[in-house]
């Protein structure tokens, strides 16, 4: 049933500038219109916050944000966002209108993809993604209803509404926010997100594709979360038979459950993804897939959503209650704490966090209210100390009867210096009561000191950024007087500042000192070509020759021009003169010789009058070329006036 007519915003003009046409979409934050904005008079698209939700501070935030953040980022394929306001209770984004359909919709239509079609969609996503990732922000709800197909082919990605700032990304205890088909393990379990929970929701995206299903199908959001959580990501051939090794291996490497085995942004995976097509052939990348399966979900699957993450819950052992059938849950095993994982890449055992997250899921979603039974006895759950400052985790595993191992300091741009990164055992796993727990302690974000890199040749140059951990950037050219060319005059940041890792550092080269150009236009060639190489610079001639007034066989041009600075071993390009064009002499004879001097000069030539002694004339009685006949283009013709 179309509810656009019952919609109160369609045909109201907000903040007086955007007027509302058609509703595109709803969401459980936010509906989507058509609008023109009549100042400018183009189409674009409306967001339009839930009027309830408008007066929650944290949620006009978050759309601020993505207006200020999307702005930033200026990406071909990423939705622009033009605008952003308030009219009333209405709170809006303006933002560029995609005509055309949504990946989800063609998932829904056609199923699986060919290899081909899943790249051609998934490199500019992770374009977009890797340009967001770069100026620091985290999408945290990339799914194939925010990726956008437009009726002429281009790909954007949409819906920032979630974006943080990778700087400000740590751990939270509060809730999770995101899509459960699409959640990363670590945002599920810690709440952590930083750039690698975007690359592992792409992996299950280009899962998604190649074999028009999800990877975790569930009969409901808690079972999705419980395989995400313990559960590796199939092969895709698995599903598909035939799909190359490449693409198995491009999922499993974004879809790692550790996210330190992953690429640690969307750059990185679209530099993967790239290598992965390069080793198809056409016969693979245009295979066309078997019919995927309808896949049944629940019809929260697919939404973003508000997930509270539960930190705490009684030790006593209670029933278990509830209206939807759970996972099994294995009894805690001493030897299989001591093991580990177990193979995969990221395996481990289901743990006492894990349900407690999803029976804060089960909650949130309004699907069943029930806890799982926990056995008690001798073993202890390592609290989660993920966030805490040192002093803080030692309390806490004092107060749970554990002890500390030894602590390890690592780098971090997720956790703030001084805090807790990572324990082993992990937060939530039962141990001996008399155990104790190794921290891991965040040494804040690693920072590499730019080198010095004023004189050295530029491969070289490059090579030593790259060996700090540092990308070389653009290169421009300079002329110096004192660094020899093809050498580093300076860098961006110069040598001696600090920087994260990865951070592009452009490099000004020299060119050598400059080289005047002298003026050789006129002279023979073989003078002009000596005087240009005595200065070290290369000499070419120009195929053909030209009209010039200069003479034939001189020269009529020159590619840089008289006075110009070049460097040496420049190229500069000579244009040969044929000697001026022969042109036609009008007949002048018996004319007024002001006028014969006007017709002569409008014809191209250059005009001289002898009058004979005593001459009263001033008729033209002759000219030096007859009319009719020929003369050089710029040359001078002399004309004679009657005498006595």
């Amino acid at each position: 049933m179309d509810t656009t007519l019952d919609d109160p915003l369609v045909g109201r003009v907000l903040d007086g500038r955007y007027r509302v046409d058609a509703r595109i979409a709803a969401g459980g934050m936010a509906t989507v219109y058509r609008a023109v904005d009549t100042r400018l008079d183009r189409v674009l698209a409306l967001k339009v916050m839930h009027p309830a939700l408008a007066a929650d501070a944290a949620f006009v935030d978050r759309f601020i944000r993505e207006a200020k953040s999307v702005a930033r980022l200026a990406h071909p394929n990423v939705v622009a966002v033009f605008d952003q306001g308030t009219d009333g209770p209405y709170t809006y984004l303006a933002m560029e209108y995609v005509s055309g359909c949504t990946l989800r919709d063609v998932l829904r239509e056609r199923g699986a993809l060919r290899p081909r079609a899943a790249l051609d969609i998934l490199e500019p996503v992770l374009a977009a993604l890797g340009a967001a990732h770069r100026a620091g922000f985290v999408h945290r709800d990339m799914k194939p209803e925010n990726v956008l197909i437009g009726d002429d082919g281009r790909v954007k990605v949409a819906d920032f509404g979630l974006v943080r700032s990778v700087d400000s990304v740590t751990n939270t205890t509060g809730s999770v926010l995101g899509t459960v088909s699409y959640l990363a393990p670590e945002q599920i379990e810690n709440g952590v997100a930083d750039t690698r929970v975007d690359v592992y929701a792409c992996g299950v995206v280009l899962y998604e594709m190649l074999t028009g299903a999800k990877p975790h199908p569930g009969g409901s959001p808690a079972q999705v979360l419980f395989r995400h959580l313990n559960e590796d990501v199939p092969p895709p051939s698995a599903a598909v038979p035939g799909l190359p090794a490449a693409l198995d291996r491009l999922v499993a490497t974004a879809t790692a459950r550790r996210p330190e085995l992953r690429p640690h942004d969307a750059a990185a995976l679209l530099g993967l993804a790239l290598d992965a097509r390069a080793q198809l052939g056409d016969a693979e990348l245009d295979a066309v897939p078997p019919q995927a399966r309808a896949e049944e979900r629940t019809a929260t699957e697919d939404r973003t959503s508000v997930i509270p993450r539960l930190v705490a819950l009684r030790e006593e052992p209670v029933h278990h209650t509830s209206r939807l059938a759970a996972p099994p849950i294995p009894d805690p095993d001493p030897a299989a704490d001591r093991r580990g994982g177990h193979g995969g890449h990221g395996g481990r055992r289901p743990r006492r966090g894990t349900l407690l997250v999803i029976a804060g899921v089960l909650l949130a979603l309004g699907l069943g209210t029930g806890v799982w039974y926990i056995s008690a006895g001798q073993f202890t759950k390592v609290p989660n100390l993920l966030g805490k400052t040192e002093e803080q985790a030692r309390d806490q595993l004092s107060a749970a009867g554990l002890g500390v191992k030894r602590v390890d300091r690592k780098f971090s741009d997720a956790f703030d210096r001084g805090t807790v990164m990572n324990t082993d055992p992990p937060g939530g796993k039962r141990i001996r009561g008399n155990g104790s727990v190794t921290i891991t302690v965040s040494r804040g974000p690693q920072v590499i000191a730019v080198p010095d890199l004023k004189g050295k040749p530029l491969e070289a140059a490059k090579a030593e950024l790259t060996a700090a951990g540092l990308a070389p950037g653009i290169v421009t050219q300079a002329f110096s007087q004192d660094v020899a060319q093809g050498s580093v005059i300076g860098s961006d940041p110069a040598g001696g500042q600090k920087r994260a890792p990865d951070t592009a550092v452009s490099l000004v080269v020299s060119k050598g000192r400059p080289v005047p150009v002298p003026n050789v236009t006129g002279k023979p060639v073989d003078q002009a070509r000596a005087a240009l190489e005595g200065l070290g610079l290369k000499v070419e001639t120009a195929p053909g020759q030209v009209d010039s007034p200069s003479p034939a066989g001189t020269v009529a041009g020159q590619s840089v021009g008289a006075g110009a600075q070049a460097a040496a071993g420049d190229t500069v390009t000579l244009t040969v003169s044929k000697g001026p064009r022969q042109i036609p002499v009008p007949d002048v004879t018996g004319q007024d010789a002001d006028a014969a001097r006007k017709a002569l000069e409008a014809a191209g030539f250059k005009v001289k009058v002898d009058r004979p002694f005593l001459s009263f004339s001033n008729t033209v009685d002759s000219q030096s070329v007859p009319g009719g006949q020929s003369a050089p283009e710029g040359g001078t013709i002399t004309i004679r006036t009657k005498g006595l």
